[in-house]
Formats: structure tokens, C-alpha cells, sequence
């Protein structure tokens, strides 16, 4: 009986030896995070919806050879082949299973928008309660980062397919809400009133959805210098030709917001490449401003190269009103598929600024 039981323990630790490589541990920020598969989770640049009890998680994917296109070279822009959008789902935040890619590159048509060639970067997805479409917008752009272009896709499941819609630049022959004739007076340096008829530059982004449905697309603009905020149409899928400047010649992108006491905040970068920088904070008490910077939210070390990662997105936890979880994107620009994720508790500091510290192992299982 007792060489049974020995046995018996064998067997099981045995089969948890064989599972371990598959089950999800927790996380440890800027160390390899796998799948409910083994494989290290690929979705980079990225957000999460909440729907329904599952948490679906959207970006990059990144593989294959880091290079340096030659239409790069000026400012040293490293980059992999786009190879689509991935999606992955959770119930706890810390166990992820890939669901396969939601929205494709397309690699047989060199001229296509998603041809891998091209950019797709920063995917985002929300969904349309009236329309019940899951709706992606991301950084669509040409090889030398020129076209600067929003993309949309869409989709009955969130785990896609989505399907291509277009890309374009926002808000074609619309002024700001906060603009001043002196803002739209045409001259050589004003990119504002140059691109007024054809559409603003939209590069780094993200999605907001207020508590009202409305939905806000955040984007870095007039040569990443000025960050929009265009309301989007009620079906999600174009600009409502409503939209505000803000942070003017500040240079922030990498955008993230959420909501916290009746107020809007922003978690940011500035603008350098895949090279970490201080992160920006902000706060306002209307979406489309004036908004006050507050500073660098990070502490701890490394805190003032936002640990050596950048920021994509704030989580709000569901149903755990006043809890967030910053996410962050650890760059290897040299090899760009090893990129990881530092994912920390955001908190608020006595007179209310968000407050991002350095933690080793944080807890986001529900």
C-alpha cells in the first residue's frame, strides 16, 4: 500500500512537471510571460477590452528579423515585419490564451494598407453597444512613417476575424474646437492649417469610451508634436468632426487614459523612438481640456526612464471601482520580438495624481 501511494505522488508530481511549462505562474514585470501554450505572449503596443467577463487583450505582433530600413536610418527606427494583430483572453489577468490573430497582415498584395511591409501598430478595440460591432482603430503608416494614417477594422466576435474597413487621416477639412485664426493662418511651420483639407497626421493612439457611449481617439498629430482628441461617430468606425488640441508642442505619444472621480487623465511618453524617457501625466475635467500636466507619475528606480518601458494603456479593474493597472512595453529595439511588458499597479497620491511604483511581483489575479 505504501509503494502504491509513493506511486501515486510520483504520478502527480510528475504531471505537474508536464503542465508547468503551461500554466501561468503569475508575472513578473519585464521577465517572459507565456500563454496558456508555453509560448511567450505576443501583443505588443496594445489594450484590453472587458466584455462580458473575459478580458481581451490586443497588439502587435512582433517576430521574425529586427531591421533598419533604409527609409529609417535618419532617426534609427528599427522594426520587424508587420504581421498583424493578435488577441488574447483572460478571466484573471494573469492566465492568457491565444486566440489567433484578429486582424491579418496581407501579405500577397504589396500595395494593400496591411501589407507587411506597411505599419499597424498601437491596436485598440471597443465595443459598440448600439451597433454590437467590436471596432479596431490602430496606427496605420507607410514604411518611412510618412502617411501617418488611423486604420479601423471590425468585427461580430472579439476574437475576430476583423474585417478591414480603411485608413485615413481624421477630421479632412475640419478645424479644431480650440483653434484660433492665428492657429489655421497658412504658412510653411503651421502643419495644422496645412493639412487642414486633407486630414490631420494621426500616428501613436489609443481608444477612450465615456460612461455615456461616447467614443474619443487620442493621437499623436502635426508631426508628433500636438496630440488630438477627436470624438468618433456613434458607430465607432469615423471621426464625428469633433476633435481638440492639446499638449501643444509638447511632443507626448504613446498615449493611455482613463477615467477616475469625474476627472480624465492621460499617462504618456515623449518622443523618442524605441529609447525609454520620463513619462508625462495629466488631468482634466473635460475630455477635450485644457488639460494640467502633473509630471512624471513613476517612482522607484529607473523611474525616470519609466523602468525602461513605455507606456499603452490603463486597465481599469472590473468591479474594483479605483483600482488600475498601467501597462507598459519593455522595447528591445534590436530585436524587437524579445520586446516584454511591465504591467503596475496604478495608484492616486494625496492631492490625487496618479501615482506608478516599481513593483517586483505584482498581484492582478481577480
Amino acid at each position: 500500500m505504501k509503494r502504491l501511494s509513493l506511486f501515486v505522488l510520483i504520478l502527480a508530481g510528475l504531471a505537474a512537471l508536464a503542465l508547468a511549462p503551461h500554466a501561468a505562474a503569475g508575472f513578473k514585470p519585464g521577465a517572459v510571460w507565456c500563454d496558456t501554450d508555453g509560448r511567450p505572449i505576443n501583443a505588443h503596443g496594445g489594450g484590453i477590452l472587458f466584455h462580458e467577463g473575459v478580458y481581451y487583450w490586443y497588439g502587435e505582433i512582433k517576430e521574425g528579423r529586427t531591421y533598419l530600413p533604409k527609409v529609417n536610418q535618419a532617426w534609427g527606427g528599427t522594426r520587424v515585419l508587420a504581421a498583424g494583430v493578435s488577441v488574447y483572453s483572460s478571466r484573471d489577468l494573469v492566465t492568457w490564451k491565444n486566440e489567433g490573430v484578429a486582424l491579418a497582415a496581407v501579405p500577397e498584395n504589396p500595395d494593400h494598407d496591411l501589407s507587411p511591409e506597411n505599419v499597424i501598430e498601437r491596436p485598440k478595440v471597443i465595443y459598440n453597444a448600439r451597433t454590437r460591432k467590436f471596432v479596431m482603430w490602430f496606427h496605420q503608416d507607410s514604411p518611412n512613417y510618412q502617411a501617418a494614417r488611423a486604420g479601423v477594422a471590425v468585427s461580430d466576435t472579439p476574437t475576430g476575424p476583423f474585417a478591414y474597413v480603411g485608413a485615413f487621416r481624421p477630421n479632412a477639412g475640419v478645424a479644431p474646437l480650440n483653434a484660433s485664426a492665428e492657429d489655421l493662418a497658412p504658412n510653411p511651420s503651421n502643419l495644422l492649417a496645412r493639412d487642414l483639407a486633407g486630414g490631420q497626421m494621426a500616428r501613436d493612439m489609443t481608444l477612450f469610451v465615456d460612461e455615456d457611449g461616447t467614443a474619443y481617439q487620442f493621437y499623436s498629430s502635426e508631426a508628433n508634436k500636438t496630440m488630438h482628441i477627436s470624438q468618433l461617430s456613434d458607430d465607432y468606425l469615423r471621426p464625428a468632426g469633433r476633435y481638440a488640441r492639446a499638449f501643444i508642442d509638447r511632443s507626448i505619444e504613446a498615449p493611455a487614459v482613463f477615467k477616475h472621480g469625474g476627472k480624465y487623465y492621460l499617462i504618456g511618453s515623449g518622443c523618442t523612438g524605441w529609447d525609454p524617457n520620463p513619462a508625462h501625466s495629466a488631468v482634466a475635467d473635460s475630455i477635450f481640456g485644457p488639460w494640467t500636466e502633473l509630471g512624471n507619475p513613476c517612482r522607484g528606480e529607473d523611474a525616470e526612464i519609466t523602468f525602461s518601458s513605455q507606456s499603452t494603456f490603463v486597465l481599469p479593474v472590473a468591479g474594483k471601482p479605483g483600482q488600475f493597472i498601467a501597462m507598459f512595453d519593455r522595447w528591445n529595439k534590436w530585436d524587437l520580438a524579445d520586446s516584454r511588458y511591465v504591467w503596475l499597479p496604478l495608484e492616486f497620491d494625496a492631492e490625487g495624481h496618479p501615482v506608478v511604483r516599481w513593483t517586483e511581483n505584482p498581484e492582478f489575479a481577480q
